[in-house]
């Protein structure tokens, strides 16, 4: 898929990963439609890049069409997806006093993670059958799981369950979507630097940075945009998750 002149949809693309992508997909010629709850952050990644915000809820069928509706409407149709929308809870299965895990926190997580990456690539996906294909395809959608998907430590199991449903969708939607000329791949980050690591002392950040065999750092939100761009381009990249993660497995806690 050829990025140049194309119309592109990254959610989550108001920070960290989705902002990292946004911004490489506009350098090399995308036009991009920024969704993503947050207004303020939204519209500033859009109006750097000359693309489109559309405030969307992942989880919000309605929000999801509206903001495809937009999309297309400024862009034409979109050939590529990112999803890029995420959240990254902490929390036990037991907690202190034996206090359990709060059952609205996981389903939020299972809501956002797993349903919202559904649903926009459903929606998405549904839309581009109308769309000729260019060449020998007609999109692509790379999704975004975690390494928590397969080493999930100690606090998780809402995030790792999320995230490995994420992994888990990813062959048999590229094998049902393959007759479309969609191709559908995830991408597993490791210990990547995001906002929510920017709280972080610099010292706790270096410290995690430091579990990576190598390189020995947290991965930078353009590495992993700079694999999306090598997603796109070839098409022989269909039904895999590939972990980015600098051959970090992740321990117990």
């Amino acid at each position: 898929m050829n990025i140049q002149g194309t119309s592109a949809i990254v959610t989550g693309a108001a920070s960290g990963l989705g902002a990292a992508t946004a911004r490489l997909l506009a350098r090399r010629g995308a036009k991009v439609a920024v969704f993503d709850p947050n207004a303020a952050e939204g519209q500033a990644v859009a109006d750097e890049i000359g693309g489109l915000y559309h405030p969307v809820d992942v989880t919000d069928e309605a929000s999801v069409e509206a903001g495809l509706d937009a999309a297309q409407a400024a862009h034409g149709p979109a050939r590529i997806l990112v999803n890029c929308a995420g959240v990254a809870p902490a929390i036990k299965t037991v907690g202190r006093e034996a206090k359990p895990h709060p059952i609205d926190a996981f389903r939020k997580a299972i809501e956002i993670n797993l349903v919202g990456t559904f649903l926009v690539l459903s929606r998405f996906s549904a839309r581009l059958q109308a769309a000729e294909p260019v060449g020998e395809e007609r999109g692509v959608i790379v999704n975004t799981a975690s390494i928590a998907a397969f080493d999930g430590q100690i606090g998780q199991a809402a995030y790792a369950a999320s995230k490995a449903g994420v992994a888990g969708l990813t062959l048999p939607v590229a094998r049902e979507l393959a007759a479309s000329r969609i191709r559908v791949m995830t991408i597993a980050p490791g210990l990547f630097w995001t906002p929510m690591l920017a709280g972080l002392p610099q010292a706790a950040q270096d410290s995690l940075g430091q579990k990576a065999p190598h390189p020995n750092r947290l991965g930078q939100p353009g590495e992993y945009a700079q694999l999306v761009e090598a997603i796109i381009t070839n098409p022989m990249l269909n039904g895999e998750t590939i972990r980015l993660d600098a051959a970090l497995r992740m321990a117990p806690r």
